[in-house]
Parts: structure tokens; C-alpha cells; sequence
């Protein structure tokens, strides 16, 4: 039969009995992988103290690995943009950071982290140009979508940089993931072309305001990206403790 796409979460459930004993969710999420065959039911010897448990099919495996694949390409051309990103920034006279953990407040005024792609601060000795601003990069439209249903991390965004752009990736067919109009007002749209970066909507712009001092501490404590130097994320794991650092008070 021909299988349905599969999900982030149909390929995690995948991951997860991978790694795990078997032990069944009895989900719908697992029925549907059941269904397709990429799971097969382990019959007990004794269910009085074990239960039936799961494993991947070998249709499974071949459908977890190429979806771990997938994952590490998009990763690899997330990580490229956000190094050339870096780049035009660094090459407009700004200092660039990336990989960077921040604390900031969001719609309801709670604190929270927010991790830009790119932050970066005009390089001047005015307090008053600073122009503090993130780049948040996305080259996938799933990932874009699913980004701009949280108001609140955008809401941080804006609070910890002032001006929020988005910068898109293209697809297979070199058009981008998204058109400008999709994007929220209040935030900035740069479209990564094979010849440049190019501005599709600027970022409105906003009073000139101080750099938080927990914002200075964390800059402090992270050294600023060199221009062509690998982008320094940390998307697969936890912030280091010098990049986070939680406002008092």
C-alpha cells in the first residue's frame, strides 16, 4: 500500500519504540503506524507480568532513516543560511552572534527564553544607534508555519531585539517557502536568493531604547562570530550556562 507522509510526530513515535523497550501507547498515533506496517505487535510469553510490546518493521527502519535523513539535510541548509545571514550582517557593519540563549518577556510580560538564529547590534559607540535586532531563519515552510503560531516567541523576539526579521529559504523549485504577505507586520522579510540576500518588506522601525543588562551580560559572556566562520548554534541541546543568563529583579 502506498504510505501516507509521515509527520514529526509519526516519525518520533518511530525514535522513541526504537530506542525503548517496545511498551506500547495504544494511540491513535500508533494505530495509524500499525496500519501502515512500520510497526509489528510482539505477542507475550506471559501477560500477567509483561504485556505485548512493539518494533519497528523493516519498513519502519527504512522509513525512521529516511526521515532522520531529511531532518539532517534541512539542518545542514538551516545552519548554511544562518551563517549567511551572519555574514551579510557583519558585512553591513553590524556584530553578529549566533547560538546565543536570551531572556525576554512575552505578550504577557512573563519571562522566558528565546534563542535567535542571529542577533547582532549596529557597531558604534552610540548607545542610541545600537539598532539590536534578530534574524530568524527558516528554509522550511512546515517549520515557518509552525513558527508563526507562536505570538509569544515572537513577542520575545521583539523584546530582546527590537526588530524581528524573518529570512526565507527557497524550495526544490527556487521559489520561497513563503510569500511576505504571510509574515506579520511587525516583522521584517529578507529572501535568500542564489545572487544575494534581498529585503522584501523592511522591519518597522522602533524608538531607540537601551540594551537590557542582562542582554549586555549575555553578549559579554559570548564571543561575537567572526565573518565566514561556522555558525555556532544550539539547536540540538541545551544553552551552555555563560550564553543564559536570567534577568533579576
Amino acid at each position: 500500500m502506498t504510505l501516507p507522509r509521515l509527520t514529526r510526530r509519526h516519525l518520533r513515535r518511530l525514535r522513541d519504540l526504537w530506542r525503548s523497550a517496545g511498551w506500547p501507547y495504544q494511540d491513535t498515533l500508533e494505530l495509524e503506524l500499525l496500519a501502515w506496517g512500520l510497526l509489528e505487535r510482539l505477542t507475550s510469553v506471559n501477560p500477567a507480568h509483561r504485556p505485548d510490546t512493539l518494533r519497528l518493521t523493516e519498513a519502519g527502519i527504512r522509513c525512521l532513516a529516511h526521515g532522520l535523513a531529511s531532518n539532517r539535510q534541512a539542518l545542514d541548509a538551516h545552519e548554511a543560511l544562518v551563517q549567511r545571514t551572519a555574514d551579510h550582517l557583519a558585512q553591513c557593519g553590524r556584530i553578529t552572534w549566533t547560538g546565543l540563549s536570551l531572556h525576554a518577556k512575552g505578550e504577557a510580560g512573563a519571562w522566558a527564553l528565546c534563542k535567535p538564529d542571529v542577533f547582532s547590534i549596529r557597531s558604534t559607540s552610540a548607545e542610541a544607534l545600537l539598532e539590536p535586532s534578530v534574524h530568524e531563519i527558516k528554509v522550511s515552510r512546515a517549520d515557518l508555519l509552525g513558527d508563526l503560531k507562536q505570538a509569544d516567541k515572537r513577542a520575545r523576539y521583539l523584546d530582546a531585539g527590537g526588530q524581528c526579521w524573518y529570512v526565507l529559504g527557497c524550495n526544490a523549485r527556487g521559489e520561497p517557502i513563503a510569500d511576505p504577505s504571510e509574515i506579520p507586520p511587525q516583522c521584517g522579510v529578507m529572501i535568500d536568493t542564489p545572487a544575494q540576500l534581498s529585503i522584501a518588506r523592511p522591519a518597522p522601525r522602533q524608538a531607540a531604547r537601551p540594551l537590557a543588562f542582562h542582554i549586555w551580560m549575555a553578549l559579554a559572556r559570548a564571543r561575537p562570530r567572526e565573518p565566514g566562520e561556522p555558525a555556532r548554534t544550539r539547536a540540538l541541546g541545551e544553552p551552555s550556562p555563560e550564553q543564559a543568563v536570567a534577568p533579576t529583579g
